[in-house]
């Protein structure tokens, strides 16, 4: 996979994974329990994780293929 398609792919699951962290924000406040769970330990971990891979995947990538020597 070539890097542009990566890249791509990293900034569609972000967007879509910010969607239900948006509906959490602006949701009546009774409705947030509901929410809570899957936007704390499911949508919100997904875009840190995304984010930061589009951020400082190139190092990460970097680091793993180093050869040691």
């Amino acid at each position: 996979m070539n890097q542009a398609t990566q890249r791509t792919i990293f900034r569609w699951i972000h967007t879509i994974f910010a969607v239900p962290i948006l509906g959490y924000i602006y949701s009546p406040f009774d409705k947030l329990p509901s929410y809570a769970f899957p936007t704390r330990f499911i949508f919100l971990p997904v875009m840190v994780v995304s984010g930061l891979w589009m951020w400082k995947g190139h190092a990460v990538r970097r680091m793993l293929t180093k050869k040691p020597t």
